[in-house]
């Protein structure tokens, strides 16, 4: 028993029990014989529950026995219900494959990949006053992220550079700091290259400092283009052990946040805000932004672009040559006309950063141009081009979330935009979904773009419209829920309640395109730190099923105050393993918990009017 003190009274509640759901000792009962899982059994439930392919299930019985012997879960040569229900928790059945790895072709150009971005990586708290520091860059590279940024400034001397957020409180950090921590760190986690983009606010004898610094520190790791203008970017694989370095316009971050702007951002919690299904917000920006201009809009959303421009021009004049040798990633500088800005040239590659206004304008008046642009409007050429399929387009976020808070990245990988950064040093739904997106492919910080948003010309001469609510569906995924296990261990006894075990329920759903946005949830089972659900979700229906995230929540029901937050993580679906698996739960910071786990089943159906062709990242 266990019990809780409630005044002078003792209540007591029933032990937790780690047994199995009654929904999981079905699926045992059913392929048993005399209380155990022979070999046969076993591969023919690894064939019919967990998808395993013939040859994939002989290899999945071996380990899974072999799991069972060494925990000593094997009677009369079979597995007991016990190890059952141990393997099925297991991290080798989890719902991401841990040995699969880097999978993608990663021989393509930089261009055809998602890359795990931050934005001011250095900061250790909110965009105002907290610390600047090289060691949020050390976990954001140990986190798998590939683009660090840092803002360059003259020190109070004007003799030496530091790291800071410019024109705030925050306290500096020494550049040289941040630059050994990137060395030492860059591949810790990920081979593939690491961009820094530096925002620099330097006269030319600073800039020359930096170059050296550059130099002297990251050796023949530093990436050194042979031409000032690429007319593609090289690939992943080609850039392997190397760091890149891509320009920033100084502008973005000039202007002082007033005492209103400070106040404009609410605090979300320890959630977040909900993930929407966009549907609302595109009607909102559409009539929000009907009848501007773009570089009206533009400077309604972003301001903070054009302060300091003379300023910015005269620092420019005079940049120190081999600072600019050094730059292999070069940026645009915005013209504010969408059309100009998104205009594709054939014989050059380059990037082009927009805040997080601007392109919701962008994407409400020049969303085609995003994911497709002809450069026969401007060059006379018949071919059409992606704007994202040759070029790199980054957004970042609006200078008003002052709490590290981020936007909904969906927003930007739904038109192929390669860099979508995140405040690290924040948390919420929408840096989950960031950290979600790149458990793909190893978790190496690059997966590749589906073919949808790459196509040239794709099928039936029809763009991919992602804000459209009635795209063809391609797959259906049904969610059962079955149970979880582990607060028990990471948490105190009256952590969730004072006066009883938790009363958990879970939430789970999809977020990617429009059509594919939904969240359902289970009842709440009261008083248990052992959740049984056995909750069966309705199918989701997937339009773009390689653009699908799956989200899972664990809420502690408190009638009189908010939920407690109980544990979430978010994962590709199209690397979900089918059947029966275990899923890990994460903080609200995103790191992983130490027992936390739910016990869920995938199944992928086909849906009867998806074609017969497949994407390149679709589940394997």
């Amino acid at each position: 028993m266990t019990t809780y003190r409630v005044c002078c009274f003792l209540r007591r509640f029933r032990a937790a029990s780690n047994e199995p759901s009654e929904a999981v000792r079905d699926v045992f009962q059913a392929y048993n014989d005399g209380g155990v899982l022979g070999e046969e059994a076993l591969r023919r439930l690894l064939r019919e529950v967990q998808g395993e392919t013939e040859a994939g299930a002989d290899a999945a019985a071996k380990e899974v026995m072999a799991f069972a012997a060494e925990q000593r879960l094997l009677k009369k040569g079979g597995l007991t219900a016990e190890g059952f229900h141990r393997w099925l928790f297991s991290d080798a059945n989890a719902a991401l494959d841990p040995r699969r790895g880097v999978y993608q072709d990663m021989g393509l150009p930089l261009s055809h990949y998602f890359i795990y971005t931050g934005h001011n990586s250095y900061l250790t708290g909110n965009q105002l006053s907290s610390g600047s520091s090289e060691r949020p860059i050390v976990k954001a590279l140990h986190d798998g992220v590939r683009v660090i940024e840092l803002d360059l400034w003259p020190n109070a001397a004007k003799d030496d550079v530091e790291v800071l957020h410019g024109r705030t409180w925050t306290s500096p950090v020494e550049l040289i700091k941040c630059l050994e921590a990137i060395k030492e760190h860059a591949f810790a986690t990920s081979p593939y290259p690491v961009i820094l983009t530096l925002e620099d606010h330097l006269t030319p004898d600073l800039q020359a400092k930096v170059a050296k610094m550059l130099k002297e520190t990251f050796g023949e790791m530093l990436y050194v283009s042979e031409s000032e203008q690429m007319a593609e970017f090289p690939s992943p694989d080609e850039l392997k052990g190397k760091i890149i370095i891509s320009t920033k316009a100084p502008k973005e971050y000039l202007q002082i946040k007033s005492g209103k702007e400070e106040a404009a951002e609410e605090q979300e919690g320890v959630w977040g805000e909900e993930i929407s299904d966009d549907k609302t917000t595109a009607r909102q920006m559409s009539e929000q932004y009907s009848g501007k201009s773009y570089a009206a809009a533009a400077e309604a959303a972003g301001a903070e672009e054009e302060v300091g421009e003379e300023a910015e021009k005269k620092t420019r004049q005079g940049t120190d040559n081999e600072y600019r040798r050094l730059i292999a990633i070069q940026l645009t500088r915005r013209k504010h006309d969408m059309e100009q800005d998104l205009r594709v040239d054939p014989d050059k590659v380059t990037r082009l950063s927009l805040g997080e206004k601007a392109y919701e304008k962008a994407i409400v008046s020049h969303g085609d141009h995003i994911i497709r642009f002809s450069s026969a409007q401007f060059y006379g050429f018949g071919d059409r081009f992606r704007f994202t399929q040759r070029n790199l387009l980054r957004i970042f976020p609006r200078s008003t979330r002052i709490t590290s808070s981020n936007y909904n990245p969906l927003m930007g990988w739904r038109y192929g935009v390669q860099m979508v950064a995140a405040n690290m040093q924040g948390h919420g739904r929408k840096l989950w979904l960031t950290q979600g997106m790149f458990r793909a492919n190893g978790g190496c910080g690059y997966v590749k773009k589906p073919d949808v948003l790459m196509n040239s010309d794709p099928a039936g001469g029809k763009l991919f419209d992602p804000s459209r609510a009635d795209l063809p569906v391609k797959t259906r995924l049904k969610v059962t829920v079955y149970m979880g296990d582990g607060w028990r261990f990471d948490f105190r006894k009256t952590h969730f309640d004072r006066c009883s075990p938790p009363d958990f329920y879970a939430r789970v759903g999809i977020a990617g395109v429009a059509a594919d946005t939904r969240m359902e949830q289970t009842r709440v089972v009261m008083d248990s730190w052992i959740p049984a659900w056995d909750h069966e979700f309705g199918e989701f229906p997937l339009a773009a099923p390689e653009l699908a995230l799956l989200r899972v929540e664990v809420h502690e029901s408190d009638n009189h105050q908010k939920d407690d937050f109980g544990g979430q993580t978010c994962l590709p679906v199209w690397e979900l393993r089918p059947g029966i698996r275990s899923v890990r739960l994460s903080d609200h910071k995103g790191q992983p918990l130490r027992s936390v786990k739910l016990l869920m089943r995938f199944e992928f159906f086909p849906s009867p009017d998806s074609n017969s062709n497949s994407n390149s990242n679709s589940k394997q």
